[in-house]
């Protein structure tokens, strides 16, 4: 059989939302506060096997700003992507998997966060560009080093 028989095909079959929630725990007081508050951001991405040759990769955002001790919201967004992956050496589809998918799902995410917050009635949050390259990486050597000890 030739490559033409057997072509490599990386497709994405659907984005969406797999799971969303806003917080604004102390309203209606805390939108009298004209202080800028401190905005934590968690990332994480998981990538998992649906079937032969499909996968979902989940990229996850928790967003967190605070005036002190103060929630003013909380935001926690599952964007979520799936992708045909067939034909493709086995040696990179990890890569694949924990850079290119986060990659395509990213923007998605980052326009559904600025989105909610400012339907929470607070000015949208930009999240700034993700290395998913250098993050890969990161917890490759993590799992060798906790493998090793």
């Amino acid at each position: 059989m030739s490559e033409q028989d057997n072509p490599m095909v990386f497709a994405i079959e659907k984005l969406y939302v797999k799971d969303l929630s806003v917080e604004v725990p102390n309203s209606p007081e805390i939108f009298l506060e004209r202080e800028a508050p401190e905005i934590g951001v968690q990332l994480s991405t998981q990538s998992l096997p649906v079937s032969d040759e499909v996968y979902e990769t989940v990229v996850k955002a928790t967003i967190t700003a605070k005036l002190g001790e103060k929630t003013m919201f909380l935001v926690e967004v599952a964007q979520a992507g799936i992708f045909r992956i067939n034909n493709i050496p086995a040696d990179q589809v990890e890569g694949l998997l924990g850079i290119g998918c986060p990659n395509i799902v990213f923007p998605y995410l980052r326009e559904t966060v600025s989105d909610l917050v400012i339907r929470a009635g607070f000015p949208p949050v930009l999240l700034n560009p993700v290395n998913f390259e250098a993050l890969f990486m990161q917890q490759k050597q993590a799992a060798q080093s906790n493998g090793t000890h």
